[in-house]
Order: C-alpha cells, then sequence, then structure tokens
C-alpha cells in the first residue's frame, strides 16, 4: 500500500469512493467541489491511500494556526481492518505536526459507534464540546 498526495487524474475515482463510503451525505457536499476547495488550500495535506494502482482510502487535513482538523478519511469497504485508515491518519498527523499543529480535533456522528471506536484505538478520546455549524454561500462546506 502506497500513501501519496492527491494526484489531479484522482479526482473520478476519490469521488466514486466518497459517494460508496459516505452515501448519507448532504447533497450540498458535492465530492468534485470538495476536492476543488481543497486543492486551493494545503493541497499537501490531501492524501489518498493506494493499492495495486486502485485509489482505496483518502484523508484531507487542515491547520489553521490554532488547531488541526481533519475531514473525509474514507476507506473503501473491501479494504478496511488492514491498516490503511490508521495509516492515513498518521500521515495527516505527521504533516500538521510539521506545521507546529499542537492539537488535532475531528468530527463523527453520535451514532458512528465503530468509527468513534476506530479513533479511540488511535488515541482520540471524545470531548465535552457542542459541534455548531453555520451554512455559509450557496455551494457547499
Amino acid at each position: 500500500m502506497e500513501i501519496r498526495p492527491y494526484r489531479e487524474n484522482d479526482e473520478a475515482a476519490i469521488a466514486g469512493l466518497w459517494r460508496e463510503v459516505f452515501p448519507d451525505a448532504p447533497p450540498w457536499n458535492v465530492p468534485e467541489d470538495d476536492i476543488r476547495r481543497k486543492l486551493e488550500v494545503q493541497r499537501d495535506l490531501f492524501v489518498v491511500a493506494c493499492e495495486g494502482g486502485e485509489i482505496v482510502g483518502t484523508a484531507m487535513g487542515g491547520y489553521d494556526g490554532h488547531r488541526g482538523w481533519v475531514h473525509l478519511v474514507a476507506v473503501s469497504p473491501r479494504h478496511r481492518r488492514l491498516g490503511i485508515g490508521a495509516a492515513l491518519m498518521r500521515r495527516i498527523e505527521e504533516g500538521l505536526a510539521a506545521l507546529g499543529c499542537p492539537k488535532l480535533n475531528l468530527q463523527v456522528r453520535s451514532t458512528n459507534g465503530d468509527v468513534v471506536a476506530f479513533y479511540e484505538r488511535l488515541g482520540y478520546a471524545v470531548e465535552d464540546r457542542v459541534s455548531m455549524g453555520k451554512r455559509l454561500g450557496t455551494d457547499g462546506g
């Protein structure tokens, strides 16, 4: 398995993977739009996992100078439980640490116990916080 930065010709494969892994994503989370926006900001923190030339996983990180965030950690259902998700997270953590990031945050739906357990195995803890959001503009986020 290889973890590498995003390449321009990865878009279709990643969009397909995200549609498979996140079938209940809201309609404003259009994979191609998310990819385009990420490529404008810290594109080196957008990584893919490849196995035999096939994209089998992704992760997007970002750092605002205060906290790091990770988004769209996705592993193909056929390639789960092989360490790919953990390897993607290590790569994002290393990239954020190199930028001086002191803490990484992520959000998981409270109903997704398997994913919560995955992150707990990696050393993450559920924090007593309220997640809030506000939609800006009309094209996602």
